[in-house]
């Protein structure tokens, strides 16, 4: 059986000689979104270049499966057993505004608590969380960090509020410039290279229903190593829970707010389970690591599921919780090395997310500091003395 699978190697990857300059022209590209957010969202805040709309922080557990086959049973997922977690539900864009002018591409942010062994990130080794970082499509839109320079700027439209004066025609040609722009690159690119490939991956997003937020699967996009493999990750709805929700299809113009309304109302109601699951790779051709805008295909590797993320009954409506969702922070590099992101884009999210959350935090003066255990986030249960956070000597405010 194992035979089938492809072995994890670093030749996988492939070197882009202009990585470190293209990343910090990325990066610097994202300081500048995160310091005019403080004003142009109008909240008073800085918030994310990304996912920046939160729509409620949850309580969970993550419980890793026994009897899991051996290719499964890797990294992580080789040691039963139950473990406190959080999930981050958001939007996907950089933009805070009412629900009806952001798309339907929603994340998750997932922090597992109690993981043995070093995290990918030098400046926080001994956290002891493992993250997973995932958004409601299987694929990514851009591939390269040159095609993302070129795009970072388009995406930063989506979402943003339309002109109220803005005629049918201009709102026409408004959408012809940001297609020609995204395939060509701003008219910098030769035909032969214009992203048509991501310009599909990029429209596939706007065929997403808004529908619950606990309705959606959610995906790495990227390949990450799996031990001796390589995979894909997906949290999916367990479907006896999915069928028992009540609000499920969102009328985004019925109210501003939908998705967090919505949200709050099921997890009050009810608790919530939902798969972890890995989908191994079998042909790099069909399953490459380096192109983003394809889909793995499940008839030649399906997902099968390693662990299950119980959510329990609780009320994530208070003012509270978007404050303690604000000051948490979610990177896919906050992993094991058996589970490294792969792949030129995923590379590019370790600085860039880093960066991104020291910035927002120094701006909104708040302490970074990664959580031990639900209780550092939520509070401890009652009779029980708080202890310290953890906090890395450079990422005081």
């Amino acid at each position: 059986m194992t035979e089938q699978f492809v072995r994890y190697s670093s030749d996988v990857e492939h070197a882009d000689p202009d990585f470190d300059k293209n990343l910090q022209t990325v990066i610097d590209n994202m300081r500048r979104h995160t310091e005019r957010s403080v004003e142009v969202e109008g909240l008073g805040v800085a918030v994310r270049d990304a996912h920046a709309k939160g729509y409620g922080l949850a309580r969970g557990e993550v419980e890793i499966l026994r009897g899991l086959p051996d290719v499964y049973a890797q990294g992580i997922y080789a040691t039963p057993g139950r473990h406190e977690a959080m999930v981050r539900f958001s939007n996907g864009t950089a933009h805070t505004g009412a629900d009806k002018f952001l798309p339907a591409t929603c994340g998750i942010g997932l922090k597992i608590f109690d993981i043995d062994g070093p995290t990918m990130l030098e400046d926080e080794p001994d956290t002891r969380t493992f993250d997973y970082a995932m958004i409601n499509n299987p694929t990514f839109f851009v591939n390269t960090v040159e095609h993302y320079l070129f795009i970072q700027g388009l995406i930063l439209q989506v979402g943003t509020v339309p002109p109220t004066d803005e005629s049918a025609d201009e709102k026409r040609r408004r959408l012809y410039r940001f297609l020609h722009d995204w395939v060509t690159g701003g008219g910098t690119l030769p035909p032969e290279e214009w992203a048509w490939k991501e310009l599909g991956a990029f429209l596939s997003l706007t065929q997403i229903k808004f529908l619950n937020p606990l309705l959606f699967t959610y995906w790495t996009m990227g390949a990450v190593r799996h031990g001796d493999y390589i995979a894909k990750v997906r949290v999916s709805p367990d479907q006896a829970f999915a069928d028992r929700v009540v609000r499920r299809t969102l009328g985004v113009d019925s109210a501003d707010e939908v998705f967090r309304p919505a949200l709050v109302a099921e997890l009050q109601e009810r608790p919530y389970e939902l798969d972890i699951q890995v989908q191994l790779c079998t042909d790099l051709d069909h399953m490459p690591v380096e192109d983003m805008t394809v889909p793995w295909p499940e008839t030649l590797s399906p997902f099968v599921t390693v662990a299950r993320l119980s959510l329990p009954q609780q009320d994530i409506g208070d003012p509270d919780n978007l404050a303690r969702m604000d000051a948490t922070s979610m990177t896919p590099w906050r992993v094991t090395e058996a589970h490294r992101p792969l792949g030129n884009i995923m590379r590019t999210r370790k600085e860039v997310y880093r960066q991104s959350s020291i910035l927002r935090h120094q701006l909104n003066h708040q302490a970074r500091r990664e959580p031990r255990n639900l209780a550092d986030v939520f509070g401890p249960p009652a009779g029980v003395t708080a202890q310290p956070l953890l906090q890395a000597a450079d990422q005081t405010p």
